[in-house]
């Protein structure tokens, strides 16, 4: 997707012309067809201040940025049952009040929070984001924040995390998303463009690491297991009885690396999903099965000129079951790093060639959304074991100025609809890596949120042992 400028006013006080309309693409249209009111399709994006905000001023620069990036100023356009597209209709202005500002107290980072995983902006009203401002709400810096949707026990075993000190008088912006139009990456160009807006500094992209040079590896060539064999799912724990997603979030240091390591922070991650979910799987007696772990994949700019939309495609990356040794952490690293390299290498559309044939106009889009939710419940078994989205190191400083000061904590979570059921995500922002850990109800319980947590921290960890070089 491209960005698009809206189109200009007569230049007198009459009507403007028609809003330019916009086609729904794959990912857009695959999303709109499959919407569940029981687990909305949410991207939660929450940024740590260490000061405060004004009200008037960050919503004065919030309005201004939408308007810096109209591609994000649509809602979807009516039509009748018989069109052959859904199309976004973009709109000079927002229909509705994108900032508002909850009252501050006890509870209110944790109510913010369960907005935006149960209730999503509507596909109806422009723009579909919206943004919530938490006063007196940060923790405290370089601390550890675990929280969690829901009031379950944390699990048996797993010592509660404290904070010691006072809590500093910090703010919390929340971006709640609407992920059928918009994903996180984009939406965060968005929120950069209004703190360089409302502080006045210098909010540009830093350019992004350098990967080193592909090395010998000692890795064993394994066959790959074949993609028409269903992967494992995560074995259920104790479900809660209401639907929707839970979260957790926590602060992890970034893992260390050896120089010149064939691998990077991505492929450490990406193991220690995949040994957390055999770890799991064992404890809860499944049998062992391959894994498979979508990853998304972003190659856009991350200056002003980026494109607005859903701009990932998905690449999935697969592991037998006796690659998943952590006791060959070596091997399982760099063979992570061949496979991941390979498939962000290959070109691929976004959602794969057959999304891309089941989204043709060539029947009333009505037909094909039927067609494709019953596609998407017999692919069931196929769909892959879980989701790992690492947004890296945040490119830009958030910097809001000096009363509201340098963001110090970003974490951002992706949908976690069933089959799939779990998604990790995670990035790094001053030198610290924030992980949110997203689950169904349906699937897991706030404790056994818990317990995935610290097996991810022990398995991370135990990437940074790699005895093999």
């Amino acid at each position: 997707m491209t960005a698009l400028e809206h189109p200009a006013r007569d230049g007198t006080d009459g009507p403007s012309r028609r809003p330019a309309r916009v086609p729904f693409p794959v990912v857009d249209e695959v999303s709109r067809h499959c919407v569940q009111e029981e687990e909305p399709e949410t991207v939660h994006i929450e940024v740590h201040l260490p000061g405060r905000l004004d009200p008037a001023r960050l919503t004065t620069a919030f309005t201004e940025a939408l308007h810096r990036h109209p591609r994000i100023l649509m809602r979807e356009a009516a039509g009748p049952w018989y069109r052959r597209r859904y199309e976004w209709e973009l709109t000079p202005d927002p229909d509705l009040e994108v900032v508002s500002f909850p009252p501050p107290g006890p509870g209110a980072l944790q109510r913010a929070r369960t907005r935006a995983l149960l209730t999503a902006p509507p596909l109806t009203a422009s723009p579909p984001i919206r943004l919530e401002v938490v006063d007196g709400a940060g923790p405290p810096v370089g601390s550890e924040a675990t929280d969690a949707v829901g009031t379950a026990p944390r699990a048996v075993g797993t010592a509660p995390r404290t904070h010691t000190g006072p809590r500093p008088k910090g703010t919390v912006l929340f971006l709640t998303v609407n992920h059928t139009a918009l994903d996180g990456p984009a939406c965060l160009r968005v929120l950069a463009t209004a703190a360089e807006l409302y502080g006045g500094k210098d909010n540009s992209p830093t350019a992004p690491p350098v990967r080193p040079p592909e090395a010998e590896t000692k890795a064993v060539q394994v066959d790959t297991p074949s993609t028409w064999t269903p992967p494992a799912r995560v074995a259920h724990g104790t479900p809660e009885p209401s639907p929707g997603n839970g979260l957790l979030v926590t602060e992890l240091g970034v893992p260390h690396r050896p120089k010149g390591s064939p691998y990077t922070v991505n492929d450490q991650l990406m193991a220690a999903t995949a040994l957390m979910i055999t770890h799991w799987n064992r404890e809860h007696g499944a049998r062992p099965r391959p894994l498979r772990i979508t990853m998304p994949v972003d190659d856009r700019p991350r200056g002003t000129d980026m494109p607005i939309g859903n701009g990932t495609r998905l690449v999935e990356v697969p592991f037998t079951v006796e690659e998943l040794n952590a006791g060959q952490m070596g091997e399982l690293l760099c063979r992570t790093a061949e496979r991941t390299r390979a498939l962000k290498s290959l070109p691929r559309p976004q959602l794969g060639h057959g999304a891309a044939l089941l989204t043709a106009p060539v029947v009333p889009v009505a037909w094909r959304a039927a067609l494709t939710r019953g596609l998407r419940r017999a692919a069931g078994p196929w769909t892959s074991t879980a989701l790992l989205s690492n947004i890296g190191r945040i490119p830009y400083a958030l910097d809001f100025g000096a009363e509201a000061g340098r963001a110090h904590a970003v974490w951002f979570s992706a949908p976690a609809r069933t089959p799939r059921g779990l998604t990790v995500t995670t990035a790094s922002t001053a030198g610290r890596l924030h992980v949110a850990l997203r689950w169904s109800r349906t699937l897991l319980s706030h404790g056994d949120g818990a317990h995935l947590r610290d097996l991810f921290e022990h398995y991370l960890h135990a990437t940074e042992e790699d005895r093999s070089r």
